[in-house]
């Protein structure tokens, strides 16, 4: 079964490929397929992650999966959310987008900065569009703390483990994240296609 991941991110690539690396199947990263850009001009994450899913459907012949996550912070209304990548700006970096967020929250007390991780995985094959949704609850700490992981994962607190996503090793972070949650939903998907082979 051949798979193209529609991410031209190199961390979420990692990460699916050593969660589903029990799977015997063939992974293609996007770029090598094409060489466009794809714009996620959707309004939630739903729609960008089905935009490239679909964008990349038209170009290659198998199985596409296409992700998008956002931080969602009750405080901030939901900010983020889709504009988690580009927070601080379209060119900005990880620190870019937590400075952003941090300043936002300055002076906001612990238990109003409630926030969670969602994960859209969009999977297409022919005619066929499947969703699966994975989420993470925690909170926005006042500083960042670790080093692992990426993005908001040093800002994101986790209180049943009392660690930030950074302070987790990644085999710690693949079993409760936002986007393990997700794959786990994948790996059954693909599962059951192998099966009715």
């Amino acid at each position: 079964m051949k798979i193209i991941i529609a991410t031209n991110n190199p961390h979420k690539t990692e990460e699916i490929k050593n969660f589903l690396k029990a799977i015997l199947l063939k992974f293609i990263p996007w770029q090598t397929c094409i060489k466009e850009d794809i714009k996620e001009t959707g309004n939630t994450i739903e729609e960008n992650a089905l935009i490239k899913a679909r964008f990349l459907k038209e170009k290659v012949d198998g199985i596409v999966i296409a992700d998008d996550t956002g931080l969602f912070v009750e405080y901030l209304n939901g900010q983020p959310g889709v504009y988690s990548a580009r927070f601080a700006g379209e060119n900005a970096t990880y620190e870019d987008n937590n400075k952003k967020l941090l300043k936002l929250l300055e002076g906001v007390p612990y238990e109003k900065r409630k926030a969670y991780f969602k994960t859209v995985i969009a999977v297409v094959e022919r005619e066929k569009e499947t969703l699966l949704e994975g989420k993470l609850e925690g909170y926005i700490l006042d500083r960042p703390r670790g080093k692992n992981g990426f993005g908001y994962d040093p800002i994101f607190y986790v209180d049943d483990l009392e660690k930030t996503l950074a302070e987790l090793t990644m085999e710690e972070k693949n079993k409760i994240s936002h986007r393990a949650n997700a794959l786990v939903k994948l790996k059954n998907y693909i599962l059951q296609r192998l099966g009715e082979k």
